[in-house]
């Protein structure tokens, strides 16, 4: 018998938010990003095995999470909605463009964050797509790279992304880089260089 991501979605964000108040977070590069949002909003771009430290971190904040359609995804909306992200889901059968075209909106009007897994939601790996670019570009406002380096984890070596839990009382040090610009050009050559340009500024977060 298949349980339903909705029963499931409860006790999974309470482990989430119990698991998650057991970890020392710590900040570096903040203070530049904290300025600009209260400017602007924001797209925070990250690696799909980093995501767990951040949806408690960013809890209650109303960030967009782009979130794919699938059966996954839709586990991981009914938690994230629980710690007060505001969703917009994606339609497998047009690549995810639904989505990435209710967060723009979403964006106009409400003068909220979003936040995109660059890898997800299937990969290849630390591999960016196109997807942020796209999202920034279109709403003219800037990308934040983020990357957390945790001093202990378990990481799942047999999903796609090499998923990283960290293990209670560890550390997450949260590395934000400077926000930047992406050119309104939606020209598919362009779009590829600006997608490894942030592929190697998420990279150099992290030594």
């Amino acid at each position: 018998m298949k349980i339903s991501p909705e029963k499931i979605a409860p006790i999974l964000s309470f482990l989430v938010k119990f698991w998650s108040k057991t970890l020392n977070y710590s900040r570096v590069s903040y203070k530049p990003v904290q300025a600009t949002r209260q400017k602007q909003p924001v797209v925070f771009a990250l690696w799909h095995n980093e995501l767990f430290p951040l949806c408690y971190l960013h809890r209650h904040e109303g960030v967009i999470a782009v979130v794919s359609a699938s059966q996954d995804g839709e586990l991981l909306a009914q938690v994230l909605k629980r710690f007060g992200f505001n969703l917009a889901r994606g339609s497998s059968s047009r690549q995810g463009l639904r989505a990435l075209l209710m967060a723009a909106k979403m964006m106009n009007n409400l003068k909220k964050d979003a936040v995109f897994t660059v890898d997800g939601p299937r990969g290849p790996r630390h591999k960016v797509k196109k997807g942020a670019i796209f999202l920034a570009a279109r709403n003219k406002v800037p990308i934040v790279p983020v990357r957390v380096k945790m001093s202990r984890a378990y990481v799942f070596n047999r999903a796609w992304d090499k998923f990283q839990l960290p293990l209670p009382l560890s550390s997450c040090e949260v590395i934000y880089g400077q926000p930047y610009l992406v050119p309104e050009n939606f020209d598919p050559e362009f779009l590829e260089q600006e997608a490894l340009k942030l592929e190697n500024k998420l990279k150099s977060l992290v030594v």
